[in-house]
Parts: C-alpha cells; structure tokens; sequence
C-alpha cells in the first residue's frame, strides 16, 4: 500500500480548485478540508477573482464572474488558505496533477513559494485500493458513501480527505 497513507494523529489538507477557463491561473473557487487525528476537522470554501472575467467553465460548477467580481485575487487571499495548510504532512487532490499545475501557477504569479508539503493523488490511491470500474471522484465516493456535491470545491476536498482516511481505515484492517 502506500507509504503516505496518515495514521491516526496525521495533519494533512485536501484541496479542490475550480477554473474559469481553460489556463492554469484562472482559480475561481477553492475547497479545502483539513485532517487532524484521523478526522475531518475544518472545511473551508472561498471563491477567487482570476485574472480574467471571461468564464469558460460556468456549465461545470455553475459559478460566474458575479460571483467573484469581489472576491479576492489568489495572492489576496493566499496567507488565510497558508495558514490551514501550517503543520500539515502532506496535501492530497484527486486528480492532484490539475490540482498542482493551479496551485502552482497562481502561486507563481503571485510571486509566492510553493507549499512545502508533498501533494498526493487520490486518484492513484483509489485505484490501488479498490478494485472499481472506475476512479473518479463521483465513483469514488458512490463506492464508500461519502456524501458530494460534485464540482463545489469544498464537497471536493472534504470527500477527497474521506477517500484518504477510509483508505488508511483499509490498509489498518478497520472497516
């Protein structure tokens, strides 16, 4: 199994992002949901003002440039989302290549150091756990019962954090 699956007093978060269009810097919302001892101890949903206000993606989480006209830019909102990532072990997204080419690109452009901690699949950790005909996150999450709103980035996050706690739950021999 694998080597980063927390035990029970891991720290971790979960993060889920929301684009507008189709580039990497164009966040409009982000989920997270922070882990301590083996439960879901914070989920936090914001939206983001991108770059541009053109919105590509509205048909997939239903969110418009009046939703986030006054929201916060990336870098605005960066130290309240650094400082419910502070003592985490690891970071884990499901899909976590889409979820680390967003961080990485607003955090570029805000001129602001990637995070430390490692960012997890839990894409990959799904497969390797479970026999499914599929690893998606709806899938997934059908699969273990985990309630989601799919494409609300804190619904995101928070069945991402389940789907590593019921992984590690497994790999224990817990049910």
């Amino acid at each position: 199994m694998s080597n980063w699956l927390p035990t029970g007093v891991a720290t971790f978060a979960a993060l889920d992002f929301e684009t507008a269009d189709r580039h990497s810097d164009s966040a409009c919302a982000i989920g997270l949901a922070r882990v301590e001892a083996g439960a879901v101890v914070q989920v936090v949903h914001r939206h983001i003002r991108p770059p541009r206000n053109s919105f590509e993606h509205s048909w997939v989480h239903g969110i418009t440039w009046e939703h986030v006209c006054a929201a916060p830019t990336f870098a605005e909102l960066w130290p309240e989302i650094s400082e419910l990532l502070k003592g985490c072990e690891f970071l884990c997204a499901h899909n976590a290549g889409f979820e680390r080419r967003v961080l990485t690109t607003c955090l570029g452009a805000a001129g602001i150091a990637m995070p430390s901690q490692p960012i997890h699949c839990t894409v990959q950790l799904a497969r390797r756990t479970w026999a499914l005909p599929r690893h998606n996150l709806p899938s997934v999450c059908t699969h273990l019962g985990i309630h989601l709103r799919h494409h609300d980035a804190a619904s995101d996050a928070e069945a991402c954090a389940r789907i590593v706690l019921a992984a590690a739950r497994q790999a224990e021999g817990s049910p």
